[in-house]
C-alpha cells in the first residue's frame, strides 16, 4: 500500500510504523488517523509480527492535530464533528488493544494528540531533551479522545494539573509522573529501544498477548472471589496452551523454545 502520512518497515518480525510528516512536525489529520488505524489493525493480525515500534521522522515526535485539518472542522455540523472525533478515538483504541506489544520511540517533542498516541502504547522511551504538552485548553478545546489513555499513563493528579494548565513540561517530568518509562540521550535511543524489542520478541507470543489483556482487565478490580477465580482460570488456560507446554518443556530440557526458531 502507498501510505501518505506514515511509513512501515519490517525487520526480523518487528514492524516499525513511522509518522512521516516532518514538515508539519508530524501533526496528524484525517488521512494519518485512517492510516494508523489500518496499519495497527493489520499488524495486530499478522502472525509474522512479534512487536511494533511507533516512531516519527524529523525533530518532533508529534505536534498533535494538524491546524489546517482542525480549521476545516470548524465548519462541520455536530454529526460531522462527532463522526470525525470517533475516528480518532477508534484509532487510539486500535493501538491500545493491539495484541502485539507496541513501543513508542519518542525522539522529540510530543504535544496534545501526540501524547494520546504515546499513552496508547505499552512502553514509551523518550530522549531526555523532549518536551510534552497537553495544549488543548489554550485553543478552547479539551483532550477528550486521548483522556482514557493519558490518564491511565500519568495518573489522575498529574492529568488534573496538565489538562488544566496546558503547561509545557520536560521529559524528566514525564518520567517522574510515569508517562514515559525511560529517558535516554539521543545517541542511545535506537539501542535502548532495540534492547526492549529484543526482550519482547524472545518471549512467548501468546503469553505476551495474554499478559497485555491481563493488565488491562485486572487493573482496578477488587481482590475478591471473582478476581481470584478469574486469575486461576487464566493461568490454567495458559498452562494448557501449546506455547505454555512448550515453554515449560524447553526450560526443563535446557533448549530454546520453538517460537525462537
Amino acid at each position: 500500500m502507498n501510505w501518505q502520512s506514515i511509513d512501515i518497515t519490517m525487520h526480523e518480525r518487528v514492524a516499525t510504523v513511522t509518522l512521516d510528516r516532518p514538515e508539519v512536525r508530524n501533526a496528524f489529520n484525517d488521512a494519518t488517523i485512517a492510516e494508523l488505524a489500518l496499519a495497527f489493525d493489520e499488524l495486530g493480525r499478522d502472525e509474522d509480527v512479534r512487536a511494533i515500534i511507533l516512531a516519527a521522522s524529523g525533530p518532533a515526535f508529534c505536534a498533535g492535530g494538524d491546524l489546517h485539518w482542525m480549521k476545516a472542522m470548524a465548519g462541520y455540523s455536530d454529526s460531522e464533528n462527532y463522526d470525525d472525533a470517533l475516528k480518532l478515538a477508534d484509532m487510539l483504541r486500535t493501538i491500545y488493544l493491539c495484541p502485539k506489544p507496541v513501543v513508542a520511540k519518542i525522539q522529540g517533542d510530543c504535544y496534545a494528540g501526540g501524547m494520546g498516541l504515546v499513552a496508547a502504547c505499552d512502553i514509551a522511551v523518550a530522549v531526555d531533551g523532549a518536551h510534552f504538552c497537553l495544549s488543548e485548553v489554550k485553543l478552547g478545546l479539551i483532550p477528550a479522545t486521548i483522556s482514557p489513555y493519558v490518564i491511565k499513563a500519568m495518573g489522575e493528579n498529574a492529568a488534573r494539573r496538565y489538562f488544566l494548565t496546558a503547561e509545557r513540561f520536560t521529559a524528566q517530568e514525564a518520567h517522574r509522573i510515569g508517562f514515559v518509562h525511560e529517558l535516554v540521550a539521543p545517541a542511545e535511543l535506537d539501542a535502548r529501544v532495540a534492547a526492549i524489542i529484543k526482550a519482547l520478541v524472545t518471549n512467548s507470543p501468546n503469553a505476551v498477548k495474554e499478559a497485555k489483556v491481563l493488565v488491562r482487565e485486572v487493573v482496578h478490580q477488587p481482590v475478591g472471589p471473582e478476581l481470584t477465580a478469574d486469575s486461576a482460570r487464566r493461568i490454567a488456560a495458559i498452562r494448557a496452551s501449546s506455547e505454555g507446554r512448550e515453554g515449560v518443556a524447553s526450560f526443563l530440557e535446557k533448549r530454546k523454545p520453538s517460537w525462537l526458531d
